[in-house]
């Protein structure tokens, strides 16, 4: 399987969505305005494809100095558990650098993935949740 890891910072909005979907991650798909403002105020889409096609992305808010929090980390489901999820996160390293700190919330399907990764759980995190 032929990979390539890009930074991409715009995507095509169908393309991003059906990999949403794809992917089996909620987000508010039926809802094109939202998403197309996700992507557009990440300030670090990381994208695997597979023979053009998009089959992964990390969509993350950085600074590049000090914090990356990784929004979305989605792989379609017909590609997972191929390590793409991995190498994904291994490129957000690598752009933002060992002194920048990875941060993400999990969803709770994946509660056993991120510590696989090197993810700590933390205790110390406070939410307002959406509304909407």
């Amino acid at each position: 399987m032929s990979l390539l890891f890009t930074i991409e910072p715009s995507l095509q909005l169908d393309e991003a969505i059906a990999l949403y979907i794809a992917s089996g991650i909620k987000r508010p798909t039926d809802q094109p305005d939202r998403m197309q403002r996700m992507l557009q105020h990440a300030n670090l889409i990381i994208t695997a494809r597979q023979n053009n096609k998009l089959v992964g992305l990390a969509r993350c808010l950085t600074d590049y100095s000090f914090v990356v929090y990784i929004a979305d980390l989605l792989v379609d489901k017909v590609v997972q558990q191929q390590g793409i999820g991995a190498q994904l996160l291994a490129e957000v390293q690598r752009v933002t650098g060992p002194q920048v700190q990875q941060l993400l919330l999990s969803a709770p399907s994946a509660m056993a993935y991120y510590p696989a990764q090197g993810f700590s759980p933390l205790s110390n995190a406070f939410a307002i949740a959406r509304k909407e």
